[in-house]
């Protein structure tokens, strides 16, 4: 009986040593989680309004293009991997609008080419060449 009592008392001196009152820490603990779920509301208000000033951030930087039948574009060649060269363009073209969806489609069609095919209008962009880039040119140094 010795332990029973040696227990009794170490409890005992835990308590007192604590000023252990049971009501005043299950108030004290109540008043913890009601400051967790505050701080967790506050946390979720705050990254709510951060998501909203980058969507707008993001919004008012989109550049909206519009495309019209007949009109020259040039496309995105997102699969070109065969040369990782830096001088290498991945733009590819030019191509003629054929029909633009509402929904941000385009329909396009090589040039001289009677096929069609469907693209994302994110991945065209308004080509302003001329045909000077299909003209072979023959320019002369000379050795002075």
């Amino acid at each position: 009986m010795l332990f029973t009592v040696e227990l009794e008392r170490k409890a005992y001196w835990a308590i007192k040593k604590l000023n252990f009152d049971a009501e005043l820490a299950g108030r004290k603990r109540l008043m913890q989680l009601n400051e967790l779920d505050e701080f967790s509301l506050h946390a979720y208000e705050n990254a709510k309004l951060y998501n909203e000033k980058t969507k707008r951030w993001h919004d008012k930087h989109i550049q909206h293009c519009e495309y019209e039948p007949g009109q020259l574009v040039l496309l995105f060649n997102s699969r070109l991997r065969l040369f990782s060269g830096k001088l290498k363009s991945r733009w590819s073209g030019s191509f003629e609008v054929v029909r633009v969806t509402p929904h941000g489609a385009i329909e396009l069609r090589m040039l001289g080419g009677e096929r069609t095919f469907l693209v994302n209008g994110q991945k065209v962009k308004q080509y302003y060449g001329s045909d000077f880039d299909r003209q072979k040119s023959k320019v002369l140094l000379a050795n002075d």
